[in-house]
Parts: structure tokens; C-alpha cells; sequence
């Protein structure tokens, strides 16, 4: 959560709101956010001396824009350039389909049927998300930073495709097979 932060906050300042609704437009598939979580992070961040707060007073309420530091810049660097860990990526999910046998047949199915139906919803966002991204980078061609992002839309979008897949086929063998 901490790198997010910084992340988006190299982009803008924002408010720990702006940035719970950012995350949540996108971000969330690779990291699950509560606004406890973020409040955890803000805080460790502020005591390390990586982001900083600022007040303001907005339509009469008061406002914490939050915004990174020197220090924060470069630790976001050094964690930037250290090396790409794929073997970190997990799944937590499977381990309910690994014991899945252990249910019965109805409730199997009744799961997968659900999973597959949250699953089509996340690639509706993420189609908007990524057909947004179409329209932006015709615009934005040179944007290195927008480049990236939208690359991650559409590897999110085209996991969730597999996904789609590989849940289906596996309830197609769960009817036909009586499993």
C-alpha cells in the first residue's frame, strides 16, 4: 500500500479520500484497500518522513492534502528500480476451489456461477477503464507515466478474461461430469 501511495501522490497531492477513490478506480486489483489500511499507511508514511500534510480550509471544512517529500521520492526510486518479483503473485481464492470437493454439488456450482458473475462485473470496469485509456493515449502519446498505467489496465482486463475462462470451463466439467 505504502508505493501506491507514494505513487499517486508523485502524480498529485490528494486527500486521503482522493486517494481511497483512486485506488478503487482501478488500482484495486492489484491491491484491496480499506480506509483503515490507507490511514495505516499515511501514518507510517508521515512518521518516516516520506510524505507530508498540508491544511486547508475548503467550504468551511478542513481538509488534509497529503503530498511526498525528497525522501519519499527517493525511496519510491529505490523500490522502482529493484527487480520485478513475479513469483509473489498469489491467489487466494484457488485455495477454496482446491478444497472445493468437500462441498456439495449444488453449492459448487452455486460459487462458480457467483465468482464468474463478479468476475464479468470487474471486466466491465475494466473495459471502460481500458477503452478510456484507447481515447486518452491517441491524446497523450508521449505520456510515459499514462503508458504504464494503461498497460496494467489492460493486463488486469485480459487476466480477468483467462479467469472468465478457466471458472467457466471448470463449471461446464462440474455439470457434465456430475462432479
Amino acid at each position: 500500500m505504502d508505493n501506491i501511495i507514494l505513487g499517486l501522490l508523485l502524480l498529485q497531492s490528494r486527500t486521503i479520500y482522493q486517494l481511497r477513490k483512486r485506488i478503487n478506480e482501478g488500482l484495486n486489483l492489484m491491491y484491496s484497500c480499506s480506509m483503515g489500511s490507507i490511514q495505516a499507511s499515511i501514518k507510517k508514511l508521515l512518521q518516516s518522513g516520506y510524505i507530508k500534510v498540508s491544511e486547508i480550509t475548503e467550504k468551511g471544512k478542513l481538509k488534509k492534502i497529503y503530498g511526498i517529500t525528497d525522501n519519499g521520492i527517493n525511496y519510491f526510486n529505490a523500490w522502482l528500480s529493484s527487480p520485478i518479483n513475479s513469483g509473489t503473485a498469489k491467489n487466494p481464492e484457488l485455495t477454496k476451489i482446491y478444497f472445493l470437493g468437500f462441498a456439495e454439488k449444488e453449492t459448487r456450482i452455486k460459487l462458480i456461477e457467483n465468482h464468474i458473475s463478479h468476475l464479468k462485473k470487474l471486466l466491465f470496469d475494466l473495459d471502460k477503464i481500458c477503452n478510456d485509456g484507447t481515447t486518452m493515449s491517441s491524446q497523450n502519446q508521449n505520456n510515459q507515466i499514462f503508458y504504464f498505467q494503461f498497460q496494467t489496465a489492460t493486463y488486469g482486463r485480459d487476466l480477468i478474461k483467462f479467469n472468465i475462462e478457466w471458472y467457466n470451463r471448470l463449471l461446464k466439467n462440474v455439470r457434465e461430469q456430475g462432479i
